[in-house]
């Protein structure tokens, strides 16, 4: 079967909002460009975006929900973002210079029991991913479906955050991908591991609610919480809607 890409889609700040593209120009050894480029640290973390670290320093739907229906578009050329959410008055705001702003603009959805955000940092180095080398995850609807059923839902992809989505494949057979390169479009990527799940899938991006047992339907059914895999960029070049998948 032949799989297409579908959907690329970067998060500028990490686990607040989700930005639609059309294309992308990927670069070794790099993640999707502007994705991650962010975080909300919150007050327990010291964390200042000179290295990586991992996920539990930031805030992130996993821990509070709301911030799944956050959605972002990012101004390259002057470093604004406009965020919208369901439950907010938009704002536009530079993440370098108006942290202050935004924290006061997102802390009305924001879960009181848990720690409070405190700050936006810069990732320097590369893309915040949840992984410690520079990732991008890819995606497949035809597996989205497949745990739909189970469920008895019409799942999102915005679920899971991720970043490249294709259509066209077997449920599962991106699994299949781990330790070998696909091409799509004029990059290689070579596909590293499975993606681990959170609790952050089982909210509607919709409405920030918790709505579906995702990580119970995916052990119950198929005996592990995994969804997706993370490849790295090995060759540079563009990729576009359309673009069909090849494993090499």
């Amino acid at each position: 079967m032949t799989g297409r890409l579908t959907h690329i889609w970067r998060h500028p700040i990490k686990a607040h909002g989700v930005e639609a593209l059309q294309s992308a120009d990927l670069a070794t050894g790099k993640t999707l460009p502007w994705d991650r480029a962010w975080a909300v640290v919150h007050e327990l973390s010291h964390v200042d975006g000179s290295e990586w670290v991992s996920c539990g320093n930031f805030s992130r739907g996993a821990k509070a929900p709301s911030l799944m229906a956050l959605k972002a578009a990012l101004d390259e050329e002057t470093g604004q973002i406009t965020m919208t959410h369901p439950d907010l008055p938009d704002i536009t705001f530079n993440p370098d210079t108006d942290s202050d702003a935004f924290i006061d603009w997102v802390r009305p959805v924001m879960p009181p029991e848990r720690t409070p955000s405190a700050r936006i940092v810069r990732a320097q180095a590369r893309g915040m991913t949840d992984t410690d080398f520079p990732s991008i995850s890819l995606n497949n609807l035809a597996t989205n479906r497949a745990l739909g059923e189970k469920l008895g839902a019409d799942l999102s992809p915005l679920r899971w955050r991720g970043n490249l989505w294709f259509d066209g494949l077997k449920p599962w057979e991106e699994f299949d991908w781990v330790g070998k390169r696909v091409r799509i479009g004029g990059a290689i990527l070579e596909i590293r591991e499975r993606i681990t799940r959170c609790m952050a899938t089982t909210v509607n991006p919709a409405t920030g609610k918790r709505d579906a047992d995702t990580l119970g339907a995916l052990q119950d059914n198929w005996g592990h919480k995994q969804f997706g895999v993370y490849g790295v960029v090995v060759k540079d070049g563009r990729i576009t809607l359309g673009d069909e998948i090849e494993v090499l």
